[in-house]
């Protein structure tokens, strides 16, 4: 009888010993089941990365089509003539200087630098990417900005797309295009970084000193030629006009930051005229400060009126040499290109309210634009 209730108990025991076993079985497996399915997940991923991959040889794919569509708004341009059509072709000696310009109008308005183009009313000469030369007449220019608009009769031109320069930060990465030499090299693309923004440097030509403020900076390799081309973020647009490099460095260039210059473009484009207003004034930011008197090194916004035009529209104001302007109808003013940009906007004999000090007083000047 006794052994009858042990195997009993054996029996029992045994039963349960397996119900434990399964239960960690199930139980174990089950949780290898599951991660498993981690597994494929974290396969997907390895796809994704593969597919960012790919999305990247596309966007290389999109930057060679970008170039290859900017370089029709490119053109090159001269001051001299050949006797065939292109600019781009070799004289008796071999030598032809060419700068660069930008179309920026579908019906011949082209931007590029005033010393490459010349002053306002004077003459010049466009080759487009086709190879077809024409005459251009210098419509505006500004030379403290080395900036000019120059027009040629053509139509259904390829224009550039302009960008926002108030939004390019330093890495941003550009592209140059430009005629660097001459006409061996036209429409080279250079590559490289925005190095600084709101740059100022010096330039000392003829006995004279000027100062070129609120500069993007960058290393994409800028020669001579490539004055007046644009300087492109990788979507195409233009926030730049190339300007000057340093020589005595690698890898200096500057360029003119385009919304400067828009509220001209937009003028041109909308009347096919422009009339400029001034106020009459030379001003500079605090970067220029170094380059000056101590006795203006007091200011840390704002620009710094360091000359008043003799019978310019500011010289019958109460505005004096040493004050510093804070803003201008109530936009804030942190470089002479902003005034500049302002001012372009407006016509002559508009008023304008400007917020001044000069020490720890401050006031409000009304001037009357003068038209340039």
């Amino acid at each position: 009888m006794r052994k009858k209730k042990n195997n009993i108990k054996r029996v029992l025991l045994f039963f349960l010993i397996l119900f434990i076993v399964s239960l960690i079985y199930v139980t174990y497996w089950g949780n290898t089941n599951f991660n498993s399915s981690n597994y494929e997940s974290q396969s997907i991923s390895s796809t994704n990365d593969m597919q960012t991959v790919e999305n990247a040889i596309l966007n290389s794919s999109s930057i060679t089509d970008m170039i290859e569509h900017v370089s029709k708004s490119v053109v090159g341009i001269s001051k001299f003539k050949k006797n065939n059509n292109s600019i781009f072709s070799l004289g008796l000696n071999g030598e032809l200087g060419t700068g660069t310009g930008v179309i920026i109008s579908t019906n011949g308005y082209i931007l590029s630098n005033c010393h490459v183009t010349g002053e306002k009313y004077s003459s010049c000469f466009v080759t487009l990417e086709n190879g077809n030369s024409f005459n251009a007449k210098v419509v505006w220019s500004d030379v403290d900005l080395d900036l000019s608009i120059c027009k040629i009769n053509a139509y259904s031109l390829t224009a550039s797309i302009l960008g926002d320069s108030s939004k390019v930060k330093s890495g941003n990465s550009v592209f140059a295009i430009g005629n660097p030499i001459g006409f061996e090299f036209q429409r080279t693309v250079t590559s490289g970084i925005v190095s600084a923004v709101n740059r100022t440097i010096k330039l000392e030509e003829e006995n004279s000193v000027s100062y070129m403020t609120d500069l993007i900076q960058t290393d994409a390799t800028i020669n001579p030629g490539n004055s007046g081309g644009p300087l492109l973020l990788p979507s195409g647009e233009v926030i730049g006009i190339n300007t000057v490099k340093i020589t005595s460095a690698e890898g200096i260039g500057f360029a003119v930051p385009i919304n400067v210059v828009k509220p001209v473009i937009d003028s041109f484009i909308n009347s096919g005229t422009f009339e400029e207003a001034y106020i009459g004034i030379s001003a500079y930011d605090s970067n220029v400060i170094p380059y000056l008197s101590s006795s203006s090194s007091n200011f840390t916004s704002g620009i710094y009126v360091a000359e008043i035009s003799l019978n310019g529209p500011a010289s019958s104001s109460r505005l004096y040499v040493g004050d510093v302007i804070h803003s201008i109808d109530g936009v804030t003013l942190n470089t002479m290109n902003d005034l500049k940009q302002y001012i372009y906007t407006k016509k002559p004999k508009d008023t304008v309210v400007l917020n001044v000090s000069h020490g720890k007083i401050s006031r409000e000047i009304s001037i009357v634009l003068g038209k340039k």
